[in-house]
């Protein structure tokens, strides 16, 4: 049903009971027959929301006044929330932000894959909640400013301080705040442990005092250092990295005499921690920019074979069958002709991480049709 300005009007204020969660993390609620989103409710609550955009099939809004709270509301530590959308969940306590991640990945896991009373085990909280965060881009707004653009009005939000980012992205923030007219997007990142930055585009005007241009930045990821150059990916919280990299480590059981397949590597990150372990790692990545900075990362390691291209065309023609394969895609998930190849091989151990609950249920769907089951 194609939701009218006749039954919803933007800025009129709803009060509403919220339901359940929407899949970018709003809080549902029904209107007279239309679904409404609703940014900074919690299932539970009853509220008045501010309707801020009509969509073709439902309406978006935010909460104004909260007249039944749920358990689980804090007050957001953040003067930008609200305002910015970056942030959807800082007006809910932690523990209950890590129990509805929980939720959602179990849902996904039926709902899309298919499975009953999927194993899913609770969230491993991240080491810090705030300050974090080792990369941001940011829209250049009137003369000069920095910050983010609100997801339904479009509407810009000036950001002097953002509490997600690491300090070192903060000080380039700072320094760069109203000085940035030549260009329309900027993208920080900064070394947690390295104390490296990396501004790109260059800019040229004279009051900048700051280094830009940087063609690559160092991070670190339990002490192993990685070169990082501007279009590479990289995780953007690398203490909870490390948790990902030791939960691997623990659950693959890997054996001297393994041989691994490292399919999405970007610059080497879990080729670089899981090669001292093995025999050897076959590391296959398609950015020609993160494999130039997988090769720099590698050092001196000897047992890592690195291969340029895409997974789902590499894979067919892969020449020995590795004991374990560590999948970690894009957001999109896997190819289906990746999917079809590891079939083929029949690895014994699969390790995929995710950031996508949904793409990765409909992936694990058809590994687990057949010959594979979900462990864990």
């Amino acid at each position: 049903m194609q939701v009218s300005e006749q039954q919803i009007a933007i800025g009129q204020h709803l009060t509403l009971s919220l339901t359940s969660w929407g899949r970018l993390g709003e809080a549902m609620a029904e209107h007279q027959g239309t679904h409404v989103f609703v940014f900074g409710g919690i299932p539970g609550e009853r509220v008045v929301a501010e309707v801020v955009r009509l969509h073709r099939r439902y309406a978006a809004a935010r909460v104004v006044e909260v007249l039944e709270p749920a358990p689980s509301r804090v007050e957001p530590p953040c003067p930008y929330y609200g305002e910015c959308t970056g942030c959807q969940w800082q007006h809910m306590s932690y523990s209950e932000q890590l129990a509805v991640k929980r939720e959602k990945v179990s849902d996904a896991l039926s709902r899309v894959g298919g499975f009953t009373d999927p194993p899913v085990t609770p969230v491993v909280p991240s080491p810090g909640q705030l300050g974090y965060r080792n990369h941001a881009r940011f829209t250049i707004g009137p003369e000069g400013a920095l910050g983010f653009v609100h997801r339904e009005t479009r509407q810009f939000v000036r950001i002097d301080r953002c509490l997600l980012m690491h300090d070192g992205v903060n000080q380039c923030l700072t320094s760069l705040q109203g000085k940035c007219m030549e260009t329309t997007q900027l993208s920080i990142r900064a070394g947690q442990e390295t104390g490296d930055t990396l501004v790109q585009p260059t800019l040229i005007e004279p009051t900048i005092t700051i280094a830009t241009g940087q063609k690559s930045y160092l991070d670190s990821i339990e002490g192993q250092k990685f070169r990082v150059s501007s279009p590479s990916f990289f995780q953007v919280n690398v203490e909870q990295a490390a948790q990902v990299a030791d939960t691997l480590l623990q659950n693959l059981d890997l054996k001297s005499t393994d041989v691994v397949l490292d399919a999405y590597t970007g610059v080497g990150t879990f080729a670089v921690l899981v090669a001292p372990h093995v025999k050897k790692v076959i590391a296959v990545e398609e950015s020609s920019a993160a494999v130039a900075d997988a090769r720099e990362n590698l050092g001196g390691l000897e047992n890592v074979e690195l291969v340029l291209g895409k997974t789902e065309e590499i894979l067919p023609n892969l020449e020995e069958r590795p004991d374990v394969v560590i999948l970690d895609p894009p957001r999109a998930g896997c190819h289906p002709r990746t999917l079809q190849s590891l079939l083929s091989l029949a690895s014994p151990k699969i390790a995929y991480v995710s950031c996508d609950p949904e793409t990765l249920a409909r992936d694990l769907k058809i590994l687990c049709e057949d010959i594979y089951v979900l462990d864990q």
